[in-house]
């Protein structure tokens, strides 16, 4: 189980991975910190100078806070769009390099040694009548 487990960790796919939710986490810090620091005191500053964040309606007694949840899904666009643009962007760089090998000429085969000899033969035999 143990030769398993390290064949299972040790394959590309998995580190691929890994390295994706570590990228993932930290881009999203960033956009996270765009969101916070720079978009919602925007906002803040166009809806009177409160923060989106503690935007909220009262229903009796419960404050029901709306703006974390305008704030989240502004992160989730954002991060979505640049995972678009990123995506969109390999998919050309993809498709660009599939290109390419189409139109490489392909090299032809190498004659194999006993036609090349049969063909010299052939060659002489003409030469000879």
């Amino acid at each position: 189980m143990i030769k398993e487990f390290k064949e299972f960790i040790s394959k590309g796919n998995v580190m691929d991975m890994a390295v994706g939710i570590i990228i993932g986490g930290a881009f999203t810090a960033i956009v996270t910190a765009l969101v916070d620091s720079i978009l919602m005191p925007i906002i803040g500053a166009i809806s009177g100078g409160k923060s989106v964040a503690d935007m909220s309606i009262m229903v009796g007694n419960a404050a029901i806070g709306y703006g974390a949840f305008i704030q989240a899904i502004i992160d989730f666009l954002l991060i979505a769009w640049v995972l678009f643009m990123i995506i969109k962007a390999l998919n050309k760089a993809k498709a660009a390099v599939e290109k390419e090998k189409e139109e490489a000429p392909a090299e032809p085969e190498p004659v194999p040694a006993d036609i090349e000899l049969l063909t010299e033969i052939r060659d002489l035999l003409k030469e000879k009548k």
